[in-house]
């Protein structure tokens, strides 16, 4: 009986001393070597790798030029020259990748690089896209006070998580691909004062951790110039708050320039109508079509100006017809494409 006390107390012990270092220290460790951050404010070369956790939980593995297995945000921060990091935030997911936790895993690994983050706030249970602005079930039944408290509490849970890491994200985004609102029905861009009040709680709550953040409100289609003067001169009606214009553009191989072009000269637009900057929010091409999609990503950011702040590629690592057939990665057999090479451009 002493003997099995002895053994039981040196468990706990151990495990105590565990459960300390395990906190104190990078969940994921992929430098060994003082790294030395990105700087905020330069033009931010993204990359939305959400799925990261998922794909390696499942067995994906990720290599460099030379074939060697590579740590996934290392590789994209070594040889595709990206600098900034953007994970979305699901309330309460069935299966748990893009809650909290597993943002904290993604967003400690990024931060141990000298990423640069944007955190995505979907404000629902799943995706949150020009289809689904689906209100979480924990919320389904509030009313619209309690529905923009639970919104600020979320958001103060994320951002207050992240700080107690020493993480800084750079931008949050309030709702994602919001084109007609989101967080349905009270948030529905036809209610505006509901839909601005709901904008106006993640602003407030982000604020309140981090004053200097970036708040983003998102669109699809950056190519459509009435989709954001509908969304924005709403906001602007009721007093929406918000520091930059988010935008999607997901061309084909056959229209790129073309949507380029209407994408560019919406960004210009509305940055003198509202006064504020923009940023690529996503993009992404067919995993076939490397080579335009690194010609459309060079002709963005050579014809920029100073209203375009950045473009963040979506989930470039994905294999080809992951999570139900998306096929716009620019990864094959693990290995980075061509397409992210304009990053590497000066």
């Amino acid at each position: 009986m002493k003997k099995n006390m002895i053994t039981a107390f040196f468990c706990m012990v151990l495990g105590v001393v565990w459960g300390a270092c395990t906190q104190d220290t990078p969940i994921t460790d992929p430098v060994k070597e003082k790294v030395v951050p990105f700087e905020a404010g330069e033009f931010a070369k993204g990359a939305d790798v959400s799925w990261l956790t998922q794909l390696e939980s499942e067995g994906y593995s990720f290599f460099d030029k030379d074939g060697i297995s590579t740590e996934c945000m290392t590789l994209l921060k070594n040889e595709c020259g990206v600098n900034s990091i953007r994970l979305r935030v699901w309330v309460n997911p069935a299966e748990g990748w893009n809650n909290i936790d597993d943002v904290l895993v993604k967003a400690r690994r990024a931060h141990a690089l000298g990423m640069r983050i944007m955190i995505d706030f979907h404000y629902s249970d799943t995706w949150a896209d020009p289809g689904n602005q689906i209100t979480p079930a924990a919320w389904a039944e509030m009313n619209i006070d309690q529905l923009s408290e639970a919104v600020a509490s979320h958001t103060t849970e994320m951002l207050s998580k992240l700080k107690g890491f020493g993480i800084i994200p750079e931008w949050v985004q309030i709702g994602n691909e919001t084109r007609s609102g989101f967080l349905y029905p009270l948030g529905d861009y036809k209610n505006g004062a509901n839909f601005a009040r709901l904008v106006n709680a993640g602003y407030d709550a982000m604020k309140a951790v981090f004053p200097k953040c970036i708040a983003i409100v998102h669109l699809d289609s950056g190519d459509r110039a009435d989709l954001y003067t509908r969304i924005f001169s709403t906001l602007k009606a009721h007093g929406g708050k918000y520091d930059m214009i988010g935008m999607s553009l997901y061309p084909g191989a056959d229209n790129w320039k073309e949507l380029a072009d209407k994408c560019l000269s919406n960004i210009n637009s509305l940055a003198s109508t509202y006064n504020v900057p923009v940023m690529l929010c996503e993009i992404g091409m067919n995993y076939t079509n490397a080579g335009e999609c690194e010609q459309l990503i060079s002709y963005l950011m050579k014809n920029r100006g100073e209203n375009l702040k950045g473009i963040f590629y979506w989930e470039p690592e994905a294999p080809e017809g992951y999570n139900g057939g998306y096929d716009k990665g620019c990864f094959v057999n693990g290995k980075p494409t061509s397409a992210l090479n304009a990053f590497l451009e000066k």
